[in-house]
């Protein structure tokens, strides 16, 4: 599934080409993705402007001109390709192509989702806070109102590793098991510690390499390991800086250590690590 890199890096992609751009008109190839599309989607969306278009935690929200929101789950093999050469035609449609978005700058969003997990529909733009699919999600990593200080006290009571925890979307947005395999590591702790045990300088280490390894993330457009795409059609290429995920059995990557990369799961996830790094 995409996690918060990916989906940013869609975002940032589409920018350019959606906002502050009018919608001429949507095709719509079927009655749903993962939940049916709202009532009279096509006709809602012709002729919108999208004012904003921005992230939030795995979601892709544009806010129209008419006080609506246009809400995007990538899923767990959606993705989004921008076709805006005015000397190349748009392919015609595939099998699992559903949703093409036309601008009336003349360029295609097409929407392909080969599982049909994604989502797109439109709320409220009041409704942003308190909808069901964002109400419980956690302060943005990468903002202002996630740092050390919140982390330590959402981690506080919790007795469980601090692997599990991380992926809670309720302490913090858009972790996935990539990054957060990834920022243990860097940190230099062991995916089955309890939350609670950590220290304080564990934690200020572990909140800066969270930080640290999304931006690198983003910074590479992503990983593509299955289906992660570019907007603009291309790989992202983090996986290939990748530490422990998907490692098992290879050597460690840190100086002088020796060790190999271990696989435990935790709560039905693949976790990677170092023996020897991690304590």
């Amino acid at each position: 599934m995409p996690e918060l890199p990916e989906v940013e890096t869609v975002t940032r992609g589409l920018t350019p080409v959606m906002e502050g751009f009018v919608v001429d008109h949507v095709v719509q190839r079927r009655p749903n993705l993962r939940f049916p599309f709202p009532e009279n989607f096509v006709g809602r969306m012709a002729g919108r402007r999208i004012n904003q278009l921005t992230r939030r935690a795995k979601y892709i929200l544009g806010y129209l001109d008419d006080g609506q929101v246009l809400l995007v789950h990538l899923g767990m093999s959606g993705r989004m390709t921008i076709f805006d050469d005015p000397l190349v035609r748009v392919p015609a449609p595939a099998k699992h192509d559903h949703v093409d978005f036309v601008m009336q700058s003349g360029a295609v969003v097409r929407f392909t989702d080969p599982r049909r997990f994604g989502v797109i529909t439109l709320i409220a733009a009041d409704e942003v806070n308190t909808h069901k699919m964002l109400v419980d999600i956690g302060p943005e990593p990468l903002g202002n109102s996630f740092n050390a200080t919140v982390l330590a006290a959402g981690i506080a009571k919790r007795a469980s590793p601090i692997k599990t925890v991380l992926l809670d979307q309720r302490l913090v947005a858009g972790l996935g098991n990539i990054y957060v395999c990834e920022a243990l590591f860097r940190s230099g702790i062991a995916p089955d510690r309890l939350a609670k045990d950590l220290k304080p300088d564990e934690i200020e280490r572990l909140y800066r390499e969270i930080r640290l390894v999304l931006e690198d993330a983003i910074a590479a457009g992503g990983s593509s390991l299955k289906d992660h795409r570019q907007a603009n059609g291309e790989l992202g290429y983090f996986q290939h800086s990748f530490r422990v995920y998907g490692r098992e059995g290879e050597g460690c990557f840190a100086d002088g250590c020796g060790s190999t990369v271990g696989r435990i799961v935790q709560a039905g996830r693949s976790t990677f690590f170092c023996p020897t790094c991690q304590k």
